[in-house]
């Protein structure tokens, strides 16, 4: 640094990481086990942040000479190793080209730019901190940690700032969080132009804002946000920012309280303390830093001649004090050096430890045993940079015992960050306080470690603050984006039926599986309830009680018919045709019970078929006997040509004819589709129908409407019939309760496909009992009247009427 600079300019904190390396260097040549009989030295130069210094510097070191001349060295023998630095990696990138393009080593104590891990354009380059990528994704794990879901940025207008803002945006929107805004900032930037920065930080709504920017660019941003009273806001630096009070006003300070910071791992420098006791001006450590760092610690001028004027006069005029070199350290002014935070300095420590222990293993090569060409070993009296830089590629030791040091194939060191957390007393006692550690290479949800208890936050309570757009969704519902909005800001909507979200801020609802369903709040898949139409059931019983009344009603009658047969209206109408109706009719009862309780394979196969024969048989009897009782009347007079229909053969092929067409219906279904149990999931979203499937449906609807033929040929004979003569007229009977039958069938179509389940099974059985009921009261309830409460009208002359009709076989 040039003598002529005031103290204002010089930076300690940067000055500390070079007493770092001198202290490494004069450790190591004070350990005779490491370097034996070789000295290392250093030399050291400034580029006070200016690409064109930092440039010319280094050509200064390759060539040897004041005058920098490209490509050309004119020292005797090659003496220099390496270089360390630099420390900003806007600086580091342009050196690190020139370097890579001679083949020399160059290691970084902190710039951690991801670009310079390309061994393409930088073959040369190592660095003995993370680089950005592990960075950005511990800055996003961080995020994660604290449920801050909805950040801003602040970000270097440069090249560095630019680069790492998109990869820490990408992190972070890769853990499903989202960055509100990227603005710029920059140490050139006007006084208006940070203005408008500060006045947009306070008026928008987020609370974190993650700073990825040189602290040289922000000195003036946080001077402004403390004039302007900018508060509320958590601020949290990535390791791009040098966390240093020394180089910040007061004021600067002040906004930094309860940030948070990442730094690289520190290691410990055993005696560095003791040995920032020890500078003096007078003592020869090599740097020419020492009386800067003099006139900054003891605010003194050193004198440029000798002068007469004492420091007491000086005092008094308002003056600094002239420098002696004998002034003394106290706890006072080395804590100027910044010791709780000795991140980057302990990184340049290690990087001279590296270039030592890589050329110790160059000087212990065996020959034959060499990694070159042949076994050779590198020249010890003129060493080539890349044999160095071969060796530091493939360095792997323990430096001084406390820390594992080795780089991976892009020159990066294997590394964690510590988490700091700023805080201000009111005395404006400024600390570090490390909180926590990210260690990338941890199990997966074990990277980041916190001690809550630790941190104060910038409102001076333990409490973590929220930065969210949107409430984590509660479970049971999912988030919905909001259109034009970032992905954190979202609606949350329920999941839709049969799907959950068993966490909060589920992305999607979960399907749950056909044998289970959501509950009622959505957060848990339950078992389905399995229905069918069961005895247990209410209305299972219900219809099973009737079935038997029903059964135990036509028993009844059909007694009562066998009981009275000798009598005229008992054998007016047929006796054999009425007993088999009543036993048919019982099996239409009895046949109920088939579609009740749980299905089986037997159950299903009989319940469409059986019922649909049985109907079929029992409404070819009414037909019979409807036509029996038209061919009674036309067959009145002795040489009607009717009377060779009457007699059991006539209801016989009726009854057969009608009910084979039926059964070559149902034996088809049963041949080609027949009826199985299945488990339907599908018509219930909660429930699971235990039915029959019916197999191919033309078969069910050609049962049905052969059926329904029947019917309504055995309405239109009786209607036709219905004026016959006889106060008892049979027809008429026959056509009543076929009305009621058909009525019964043609209401059960729409009634049946609009229910599923066991309700579906419910008004089958239903429209079962209710028309086989109707067939059985419009019949024979009439007979039975006359036959238990009016005897009297059980007569012969009463059925026929006034007329008189010949003797017939109706029997």
């Amino acid at each position: 640094m040039d003598g002529h600079r005031t103290s204002a300019w010089f930076y300690i904190r940067y000055y500390r990481d070079v007493l770092a390396m001198i202290y490494a260097i004069n450790t190591i040549n004070e350990t005779p086990e490491l370097l034996p009989n070789i000295t290392l030295g250093f030399c050291i130069f400034d580029s006070c942040m200016s690409e064109f210094r930092a440039i010319r510097a280094t050509l200064q070191l390759l060539s040897g000479t004041s005058r920098t001349v490209p490509g050309y060295n004119c020292q005797s023998r090659g003496q220099l190793a390496g270089i360390i630095g630099e420390t900003m990696s806007s600086l580091t990138v342009p050196i690190a080209r020139i370097m890579g393009i001679l083949h020399y080593p160059q290691i970084s104590h902190s710039a951690a730019l991801s670009t310079l891990s390309n061994k393409l354009q930088f073959p040369s380059f190592l660095r003995t901190v993370p680089g950005n990528t592990l960075q950005n994704i511990a800055l996003a794990q961080l995020m994660e940690h604290f449920g801050w879901t909805w950040v801003g940025m602040i970000i270097s207008d440069d090249e560095v700032g630019l680069q790492g803002g998109q990869q820490v945006r990408e992190a972070i929107t890769q853990k499903n969080s989202c960055v509100a805004f990227m603005e710029r900032i920059h140490l050139r930037y006007s006084r208006g132009k940070v203005l408008q920065l500060v006045d947009f930080i306070q008026r928008h709504p987020v609370k974190v804002v993650i700073v990825h920017s040189a602290e040289v660019h922000l000195k003036v941003f946080l001077e402004a946000l403390y004039t302007h009273n900018v508060a509320g806001k958590v601020w949290m630096f990535s390791a791009y920012f040098v966390i240093s009070p020394g180089l910040l006003t007061r004021q600067a300070r002040m906004v930094l309280n309860g940030s948070l910071g990442l730094i690289p791992y520190t290691g410990t420098m055993p005696g560095f303390e003791q040995f920032l006791y020890q500078i003096k001006p007078s003592t020869p450590l090599g740097d020419s830093f020492t009386k800067p760092f003099w006139k900054k610690a003891f605010h003194c001028e050193w004198s440029v001649a000798n002068g007469s004027e004492t420091k007491m006069a000086k005092e008094e005029r308002g003056q600094p004090a002239s420098c002696t070199g004998q002034e003394t350290f106290d706890r006072t002014t080395l804590s100027l050096f910044e010791l709780s935070d000795l991140s980057y300095s302990f990184h340049s420590y290690a990087a001279v430890y590296v270039f030592a222990h890589a050329l110790n293993t160059l000087m212990d090569c065996k020959p034959g045993q060499g990694p070159f060409t042949g076994g050779s070993c590198a020249d010890r009296t003129e060493i080539r940079p890349w044999q160095i830089l071969h060796y530091l590629k493939n360095m792997y030791m323990e430096a001084n015992r406390w820390e594992l040091i080795h780089f991976d194939v892009n020159g990066d060191a294997f590394a964690s960050f510590d988490i700091l957390n700023i805080q201000i007393s009111q005395n404006e006692d400024f600390q570090l306080v490390k909180i926590g550690k990210i260690d990338p290479t941890a199990t997966e949800g074990n990277e980041v470690t916190v001690n809550m208890n630790s941190i104060l936050w910038n409102d001076g309570t333990a409490t973590v603050p929220h930065s969210v757009c949107s409430t984590p969704c509660a479970p049971g519902y999912r988030k919905a984006a909001r259109e034009g909005e970032p992905i954190c800001c979202f609606d949350c909507v329920p999941c839709s039926q049969g799907e959950i979200s068993n966490h909060s801020g589920a992305v999607k609802c979960i399907q749950c599986p056909d044998r289970q369903w959501a509950n009622l709040r959505q957060d848990q898949c339950i078992d389905k309830l399995t229905e069918f139409l069961s005895y247990e059931d209410p209305l299972g019983l219900m219809l099973a009680i009737s079935a038997s009344l029903m059964i135990f009603l036509t028993a009844s009658i059909l007694c009562v018919f066998i009981k009275y047969r000798n009598t005229p209206i008992v054998k007016a109408n047929n006796r054999r045709l009425s007993y088999l109706l009543l036993l048919s009719l019982m099996l239409c009862f009895l046949c109920s019970f088939i579609f009740i309780g749980r299905p089986n394979k037997l159950t299903c196969m009989l319940r469409q078929t059986a019922f649909g024969l049985i109907f079929s048989i029992s409404v070819s009897f009414v037909l019979a006997k409807t036509i029996i009782v038209g061919i009674a009347f036309k067959a009145r007079h002795p040489n009607s040509s009717a009377r060779k229909w009457l007699g059991s053969k006539t209801p016989s092929i009726v009854v057969i004819s009608c009910s084979v067409i039926q059964g070559v219906i149902c034996f088809l279904w049963l041949l080609r589709s027949p009826p199985f149990p299945e488990l339907n999931m599908k018509s219930y979203h909660a429930k699971i129908i235990f039915e029959c499937n019916e197999g191919a449906a033309i078969f069910f609807y050609c049962m049905l409407g052969y059926m329904g033929l029947l019917a309504t040929v055995s309405f239109i004979v009786a209607f036709l019939s219905r004026n016959l003569p006889g106060s008892f007229n049979e027809a008429k009977l026959i056509t009543f309760s076929m009305l009621v039958f058909v009525s019964v069938w043609i209401s059960f179509i729409p009634a049946y496909l609009s229910t599923r389940g066991k309700y579906m099974v419910a008004v089958e059985v239903f429209a079962i009992l209710c028309s086989s009921a109707g067939l059985l009261g419009c019949i024979f309830f009439p007979k039975c009247y006359i036959i238990i409460v009016r005897p009297d009208r059980n007569c012969k002359e009463h059925i026929v009427g006034k007329s008189h009709f010949g003797r017939t076989k109706t029997e």
